[in-house]
């Protein structure tokens, strides 16, 4: 009698659960620069304290023309804040046809309020904490699947910015994680106005169990806006792969 032939084990293993961002590393490095700014700048005080003091300038300056008419307001194409202000799902770009839902999708309607982004590092608490500092507004994303293994997630994340710059900040600090991994390439994202990187780590993540899973990212930022760019594949995943998902997505802002 003949039996049946048993299932092939690498074809049914699934991907493992995708590691999640990272911690704000890049804010103690800042810390430190600024404890050395701060250091510096004592330093400075007590050689300038020995100097002989040196004349002012005369207080008067040329007065300046004012301008005359009125300035005419930007058209809604030339404002971005008329379209970042707006929907924020409208600026993701769209998946492709026959593209399906990952298992790890966040949301079906493109949100993610700060609890649930928060829970996307490996760090909830404390990364929650740090976009309450950081005046966090919101997140929209967008994920899909092609084939069994090939799975995207892209995330527009938006803060307030009435203290600080927190969407360049945010940006640096996917990068500084990006670049510490090892097997590392990386190449500058056109149009991104140099504040924007792709990533591809050619060597994969193993897990018993599960398929090999290879990585690439992308991250920039726009304003006041986060551009983050995850991808996962059981195969090495080409450079032209997320440049294209970053070049599209980095030109929709």
């Amino acid at each position: 009698m003949e039996t049946a032939a048993a299932p092939d084990a690498a074809a049914e293993a699934p991907l493992p659960r995708p590691r999640r961002r990272r911690g704000r590393t890049t804010l103690l490095i800042a810390g430190a620069a600024a404890l050395g700014v701060v250091a510096g700048v004592c330093a400075g005080f007590i050689v300038q304290a020995d100097r002989e003091p040196t004349a002012l300038p005369p207080l008067s300056q040329p007065v300046l023309e004012q301008g005359k008419g009125e300035v005419e307001p930007l058209s809604a194409a030339q404002d971005r804040r008329v379209k970042t202000d707006g929907d924020l799902r409208k600026l993701l770009i769209t998946r492709p046809k026959g593209a399906k839902d990952t298992a790890f999708a966040v949301d079906s309607d493109g949100w993610a309020d700060l609890a649930t982004y928060a829970a996307e590092y490996t760090r909830p608490g404390t990364t929650f904490n740090n976009l309450v500092d950081d005046e966090f507004r919101r997140a929209a994303m967008a994920s899909w699947r092609v084939g069994e293994s090939y799975n995207v997630e892209i995330a527009l994340v938006q803060f307030r910015q009435e203290s600080k710059a927190a969407a360049s900040e945010w940006a640096e600090n996917g990068e500084y994680w990006a670049e510490d991994e090892d097997d590392t390439r990386s190449w500058p994202i056109p149009g991104a106005e140099d504040n924007g990187t792709a990533y591809v780590h050619d060597t994969p993540e193993q897990e018993a169990g599960y398929l090999p899973m290879y990585t690439a990212e992308a991250y920039a930022w726009r304003g006041d806006i986060c551009v983050e760019i995850q991808v996962y594949d059981s195969k090495p995943i080409s450079k032209a792969k997320i440049m294209d998902l970053a070049q599209r997505q980095v030109g929709k802002l």
